[in-house]
Order: C-alpha cells, then structure tokens, then sequence
C-alpha cells in the first residue's frame, strides 16, 4: 500500500474481518456518513466494543475499507495487464475492459473512492489520502502506458496520459450516475479512436 506513508492499518482477526466485510457493504451502498458503527456491529454478528477494540475508531474502518477496496483492484487490474498484449494499445484499452469490468461485478453505484470522496473531502482525514492515493496511482498508470506509445514526445504522452485519465474517471462517475448507457464501453471505444489517430499507437 503506497498511498501515503504515513497511513495506519490494522492487523485483522476474524472478527474485524467479518466487521469490515459488513462495513464495505455498507458504506458502498448507503455511503459512509449515513453508516454507524452500531449497525456495522450488527451486521457483523459482533460487539460495539469488539469494534473499538480492533479498529480503535469509525475513522479507521472507513480507512479499512478504502484501503482494502484500492489494494483489491490493484491486483484486479494487475492480473489483466499481464494477460494483454504488449503492444501498448492493447494495454490501455486493457485498463478500461479492466474497469467495465470491475464496474459490473463491484461497482452497481459507480467507483467507490469518488463516492467516498463525496463525503469526505478534508485532507486532515485519514482516509483522504487513500482516496487521493488510488487516483494519484490512476494518473501515473496512464501515463506510463502512454509514453509507451510510439512517437511521442514527452509532453505529447503527458497530455495523452491526462486524457486517458479524464475519459476513465468520467466514465466512472457516469456509470454511478446512470445517465448514460454502458459509459465505459463508451470511453473505451473513444480511446481506442483516439489511440487509433496517434502516430505509432498501434
């Protein structure tokens, strides 16, 4: 986990396992705010004390939660790019199959750290960083891919890569939205013609 060095986990028992289960549940669906630690104990089939014994405050499981949702999908998409292709086309259009996805099996109400982010937007929050971190990790991902891409000059694969990064998140918050139909295979198809018109991208 590299989203801040400075960010605390927690060891977890089976308890605090069967806790954050239900609190990832919960949060995705209601969303954080609207969540108590009395209801995740209850779900969870353990005690408010055992809570706060293991997690030490609600802070903490909504770091638990994010944290384990970002490491998660790391390896998801992880497991995807080193099945695709190595051309360098391949690999980003692979991020975005990756997404869909993800969005299909985990993600009904659309990327879980933009929601999150939603409610919390203080950076004094120890969840911020994790939040900020996955994105952050999104932002170089692309870039990286794209200064893969043949015939780009530095500044060119840096552009490419924001914009890789804008069409993604856009998408993302478009599937949570339900106001378009399929947004990710949408963006897909607007990457691939975009890297269909860059010199070298296939």
């Amino acid at each position: 986990m590299s989203t801040s060095q400075e960010l605390r986990r927690i060891t977890m028992t089976p308890a605090a396992r069967r806790a954050l289960g239900a609190a990832e549940r919960l949060f995705y669906d209601r969303g954080i705010h609207a969540v108590g630690v009395d209801l995740i104990a209850a779900e969870a089939g353990v005690t408010k004390k055992t809570l706060y014994d293991r997690f030490g405050s609600k802070e903490q499981i909504v770091v638990e939660y994010l944290a384990d949702r970002d490491e998660r999908w790391r390896a998801f998409l992880a497991e995807r790019l080193d099945a695709a292709p190595p051309a360098p086309r391949a690999r980003i259009l692979a991020v975005l199959d990756a997404s869909r996805t993800w969005m299909a099996e985990n993600g009904s109400k659309g990327c879980g750290m933009v929601n999150a982010h939603a409610e919390i937007s203080d950076p004094s929050h120890p969840a911020h960083a994790v939040i900020t971190g996955q994105k952050r990790w999104m932002l170089d991902l692309f870039a990286r891919l794209a200064r893969e891409v043949e015939g780009l000059g530095p500044d060119a694969a840096d552009r490419l890569g924001r914009t890789l990064m804008l069409l993604h998140e856009g998408a993302l918050v478009a599937h949570g939205l339900k106001v378009l139909p399929d947004p990710l295979a949408h963006a897909r198809e607007e990457v691939d013609a975009l890297l269909a018109a860059v010199a070298g991208g296939s």
